[in-house]
């Protein structure tokens, strides 16, 4: 067995079985505590809501659990079973070793990944999304949607691919950072089109036409500096129940958002500090510092490749004969969350100290009791679990849990 092989072997062994044990270790967890809902909330939520969050993400963990496997087993399916080898054997006896090659073998693999989202997609939303009474989808516009999906991954994934297939083939050994800077526009271009081109094709936003909330949030607005395009308010009620807001865009695109089934929830001001929190993370510029990271670890994460791209070992250990730079895309991004996963703790607690700091902030700026009074009705409503394991928080969740976000508030709650 090749030395690579027998590494990438155990790596995703390991990093499946510890997916495996965390969502074991999750439900195991949800289930001892789902008599008593947690003293803390006892005057908010009672015992059925409890109950419905903790079965709710149970039926979800058991989801994660079952495409964890699924990941593993397509993920050898296309390596050591020949399917990559295969796809590649196929395209290169009609198209050769040009640039259509790299994009149809490419292409051709998200196809057969997003074949196999498509039941597990539907299993969430038909079924468990169903169960507890929020979806609010139809198949019909659930294909319409996936329709519109491919519609953008061609438009805007092909002419991508196309160059970064380019350059790794014209620009010498330094390809890695102009495939980079290529990545970087084209994540900016999405960001600034995104609000007024994009999200419009799957909802509907309008103006938020309540004058007395618009005036109270405007004047929010105003004592936090922000500028925006506007107050909008999304139809997330035509596909779910669950409740958020959120802005988007940067510069003179940004806008504000608030789902409709979030203003139907909320008091005018518990919505004021829910805004006021995500204004946080951009006044403390937490979408930049995010954006930044991400372009860092891309840029060293092209670097690596760059230096596997060469390297016959690579290919060999996963059982690909034939190299080539769409290969080795293919093969790169397919094998760095086996290697990757147990910085996944990491990004969480990053993640989650930025929710600490937008609640700093929102109390500076709004009432830190209505606020603690909107994240309990947002938990209860979305059913979402007071009582996580801890460790399965630590690796996946990106917000704090409830007892210790609630605490942290009350505590800046003056007596």
């Amino acid at each position: 067995m090749h030395i690579f092989t027998a590494v990438f072997l155990v790596a995703l062994l390991l990093t499946t079985a510890a997916r495996l044990w965390l969502g074991f270790r999750h439900i195991k967890y949800i289930h001892a505590h789902r008599e008593n809902v947690p003293q803390e909330f006892t005057a908010q939520i009672n015992l059925p809501a409890h109950q419905k969050a903790a079965d709710y993400s149970t039926a979800k963990t058991r989801l994660h659990m079952v495409h964890a496997v699924i990941d593993a087993l397509l993920l050898l399916a296309l390596t050591f079973g020949g399917g990559l080898q295969l796809l590649s054997d196929w395209w290169s006896a009609r198209l050769g070793e040009g640039l259509a090659f790299g994009i149809a073998l490419i292409a051709s693999v998200a196809v057969i990944v997003s074949i196999i989202e498509i039941p597990i997609d539907c299993y969430r939303i038909f079924v468990i999304e169903a169960r507890f009474g929020f979806n609010q989808m139809t198949p019909a516009l659930f294909i319409i949607d996936l329709l519109k999906q491919t519609l953008l991954a061609t438009v805007f994934g092909i002419p991508l691919l196309l160059s970064v297939l380019w350059l790794m083939a014209k620009m010498g050994e330094n390809w890695w950072f102009y495939v980079w800077l290529a990545w970087v526009a084209f994540n900016v271009l999405v960001l600034a089109i995104y609000p007024t081109y994009i999200a419009p094709l799957f909802n509907k936003f309008s103006p938020m036409e309540n004058p007395d909330l618009k005036s109270r949030v405007e004047k929010l607005l105003g004592r936090c500096g922000f500028k925006s395009q506007g107050l909008f308010v999304m139809d997330g009620s035509k596909r779910s129940n669950h409740g958020n807001a959120y802005f988007t865009g940067f510069g003179t695109a940004k806008r504000i958002v608030f789902f409709d089934t979030l203003l139907s929830r909320l008091e005018p001001a518990e919505i004021e500090a829910v805004l006021a929190h995500e204004l946080g993370h951009y006044k403390l510029y937490h979408v930049i510092k995010r954006m930044l990271w991400t372009f860092a670890v891309s840029l060293a994460f092209l670097w690596l490749l760059g230096v596997l791209i060469n390297k016959p070992w690579f290919y060999q250990g996963l059982n690909v004969a034939t190299p080539s730079t769409a290969m080795a895309l293919l093969l790169f991004f397919m094998i760095t969350p086996i290697f990757t996963f147990l910085l996944q703790p990491f990004l969480s607690a990053y993640s989650r100290m930025h929710e600490y700091e937008a609640d700093k902030f929102a109390v500076q700026f709004a009432s830190a009791p209505d606020l603690v009074r909107a994240l309990v009705k947002l938990y209860k409503d979305n059913a979402s679990t007071l009582t996580p394991d801890p460790l399965h928080s630590a690796f996946y969740d990106s917000h704090p849990p409830a007892t210790l976000r609630i605490a942290r508030l009350q505590a800046a709650t003056p007596n």
